[in-house]
């Protein structure tokens, strides 16, 4: 299971495939960025921007048990989340700007699985992921009107974009489960002599 800075680690690996692959010979001023809403006002000229718009919990495995640590503790449940990403393309023309969209979305689906090497591979902390984690990048279409209302939130012109989950980042709990003391049900009967008379 995944540290706090999942979450981070998952967005900065998305972005980090897609500079590490671009072909410079076609989009050589291309940049990969992050964005927040405010970026959306004044966008870069050309490049790829992807924004977190949504995080929510995974409803599938809710319910996951207490995790076993190394040391024997167990600890409270991962918190198993999905993160929806909007990826926008921009250009100053609309046929390198298509161009550069198919080309990432070309690029993300032949790496659906996101390795554990590449989720770590930008984070100061040594292992945010474990070794044996990876994360399921799937193309999630919003509606017109969804992706209509968002780009008026950001107060800018509708850019053509594409959604994005990356399901089950599953975030470790570091506060242990404290179990009491096993409580014995014993019952003592205390017998009395009655004395016949």
């Amino acid at each position: 299971m995944a540290n706090y800075p999942a979450i981070a680690a998952t967005s900065q690996a998305i972005l980090s495939l897609l500079e590490n692959a671009c072909p410079r010979s076609e989009f050589a001023g291309a940049r990969f960025e992050l964005y927040q809403a405010s970026n959306f006002q004044s966008p870069m000229d050309e490049g790829v921007s992807l924004y977190l718009y949504r995080v929510g919990i995974n409803a599938t495995i809710r319910n996951m048990t207490p995790r076993p640590g190394p040391d024997g503790k167990r600890y409270r449940p991962a918190l198993p989340l999905d993160l929806f990403y909007m990826l926008t393309s921009w250009a100053k023309s609309a046929v390198k700007q298509q161009r550069l969209l198919g080309w990432c979305m070309r690029t993300l689906e032949d790496t659906p699985i996101l390795p554990p090497g590449l989720l770590n591979q930008l984070q100061p902390e040594r292992e945010v992921f474990h070794p044996f984690e990876t994360v399921e990048l799937v193309c999630d279409p919003l509606s017109l009107q969804d992706i209509a209302n968002m780009w008026e939130i950001f107060r800018s012109n509708l850019q053509v974009s594409v959604t994005y989950v990356a399901r089950m980042i599953a975030i470790d709990s570091t506060i242990e489960v404290i179990e009491g003391l096993p409580v014995a049900q014993t019952r003592d009967f205390e017998v009395e002599k009655v004395i016949a008379g």
